[in-house]
C-alpha cells in the first residue's frame, strides 16, 4: 500500500512538474515589449511636479524607447544652473543621460544624436517652452534651435 501511494505521488509531481514546464516554456512576452526593455535609454528628469508638459515629453521619450525615471524638483532650475546650464538658456525641465545635460523639450533624434557623437560639451539646451516642441505639440513642426554648452561656451548644436 505504501509503495502505491509513493509511486501514485511521484507519478503526479512528475505530470505536475512537466504540465508547469510546458506552460512556462511556451509563453511568450511580446516582441516590441522584450524589445523596448533590453534597448531603453535610460534618461533621469528632473522637473516641477506641476507641470503638465514636463510628463507629456517624458511619455513621448518612453515612446520613443527610453526608460524615463521622474524626479519632482520645484527648484530644478537653480539644479541646471548648478549642473552647468546657462541661466538663459534653462529649458522645461532638466535631465541626465549617459553623462550630458539635456534641458528642455529636446526632440528624441538630437538626444540620440548627442549620445552617440559624444561630443566634449556638457549638454544641450532648447530653452524655454516653444509650442512646436516635443511635449508641447503632439509632433514637432517647423524648426527648433538647440544649444551646446560646455568648457567652451555656447553655441548652436542644431537648428533643424
Amino acid at each position: 500500500m505504501k509503495k502505491i501511494f509513493v509511486a501514485a505521488t511521484v507519478t503526479a509531481l512528475a505530470v505536475i512538474g512537466s504540465v508547469a514546464f510546458t506552460a512556462l516554456t511556451s509563453a511568450q512576452v511580446p516582441q516590441d515589449a522584450s524589445a523596448s526593455v533590453a534597448g531603453a535609454k535610460a534618461i533621469t528628469i528632473w522637473r516641477d511636479p506641476g507641470c503638465g508638459c514636463c510628463d507629456t515629453y517624458a511619455d513621448y521619450l518612453e515612446t520613443n524607447g527610453f526608460s524615463v525615471t521622474r524626479v519632482d524638483d520645484r527648484d530644478f532650475d537653480k539644479r541646471s544652473v548648478e549642473m552647468g546650464v546657462p541661466e538663459r538658456g534653462i529649458g522645461c525641465h532638466l535631465a541626465e543621460i549617459d553623462g550630458y545635460v539635456v534641458s528642455g523639450l529636446v526632440p528624441v533624434e538630437i538626444i540620440e544624436r548627442l549620445v552617440s557623437e559624444r561630443p566634449d560639451i556638457t549638454g544641450i539646451t532648447l530653452p524655454g517652452m516653444p509650442g512646436n516642441a516635443p511635449g508641447m505639440a503632439p509632433a514637432k513642426t517647423g524648426t527648433l534651435k538647440t544649444y551646446a554648452f560646455g568648457k567652451d561656451g555656447v553655441a548652436v548644436y542644431s537648428d533643424e
